[in-house]
């Protein structure tokens, strides 16, 4: 499994990025893949996560309406569109995967796609920094 994220910098307030992950080497169908981050002296926080094999996808009330996760199956990468950012969301930004659970012939979520311990693997972060 790879997970690469890039596209982190540093930003002003208000501004906005866009973030991608490139990833390989697991069976999209089977996983979730998600967007979170850890702010200085924080625990790992959920930001949003798409399903592969539904395209549902998932947001933490905290960052609703500010960021959007989308994908491009051909390049097999997904992105996180940042937008009004504030300095509280400086931080260094993840792309994780998780396993689904499978029963009744189908994948389903099993476990909270907006929790960090939810998360099986996870690529190297990309530091994003808010100044004021």
């Amino acid at each position: 499994v790879q997970l690469q994220a890039s596209g982190g910098g540093l930003v002003q307030s208000g501004g906005s990025v866009r973030l991608s992950c490139k990833y390989s080497g697991f069976t999209l169908n089977s996983y979730a893949i998600g967007w979170l981050r850890q702010a200085p002296g924080k625990a790992r926080e959920g930001l949003s996560s798409i399903t592969f094999n539904d395209g549902r996808s998932y947001y933490a009330e905290s960052v609703k309406g500010r960021f959007t996760m989308s994908r491009d199956d051909a390049e097999n990468t997904v992105y996180l569109q940042m937008s009004n950012l504030k300095p509280e969301d400086t931080a260094v930004y993840y792309c994780a995967i998780s396993e689904l659970q499978y029963y009744s012939g189908s994948y389903h979520l099993g476990r909270d796609p907006l929790t960090a311990s939810s998360y099986d693997k996870w690529g190297r972060g990309t530091q994003v920094t808010v100044s004021s």
